[in-house]
């Protein structure tokens, strides 16, 4: 079964307004206001072959930095792809042989170990600045002052 799949570009800088519109004959497209993101809507069996599909389509212009799929799948994971240089590929090959892993297995680990650090260093640095702000206010302060900043103010837009 072909489903549609909503696939986000991400590009190195904003396209030219002639690379937009040769992208927009091969494949349909909307673009952020600065031309640095499009997003598509793509006909494919899985999220995968969307994101292949988008590649393929896209060629060498514009300058693509990553396409992802833009919704989550079942199992809340975004699938990402992104061209390396030949010595990264290269690299990544040789330290999963060493690894005992896939390629693909090896990054998709890699990344989860700097997600959960990076996950670990934002909290690092939440907890720091909660026990400086309670060393000069009281806790009841300081939670009045959160729930403050988290109720909307009347007449601000809405998220």
């Amino acid at each position: 079964m072909n489903l549609h799949h909503a696939v986000e570009i991400t590009l190195t800088r904003p396209a030219t307004h002639a690379e937009l519109a040769h992208t927009a004959r091969t494949l349909p497209l909307a673009a952020n206001h600065n031309a640095t993101r499009l997003m598509a809507l793509v006909h494919a069996k899985t999220p995968g072959r969307a994101l292949h599909r988008v590649r393929r389509r896209l060629g060498e212009a514009p300058p693509v930095d990553a396409i992802t799929t833009h919704y989550p799948d079942s199992s809340g994971h975004v699938l990402l792809t992104v061209t390396l240089p030949p010595d990264a590929g290269t690299a990544i090959r040789r330290a999963a042989a060493c690894a005992g892993q896939t390629p693909s297995l090896f990054v998709q680990k890699a990344l989860h170990r700097a997600l959960a650090q990076h996950v670990e260093e934002e909290a690092g640095l939440l907890d720091g600045a909660v026990q400086r702000l309670l060393a000069t206010t009281t806790a009841s302060q300081l939670l009045a002052a959160v729930g403050r900043g988290l109720t909307p103010t009347p007449g601000a837009p809405s998220c």
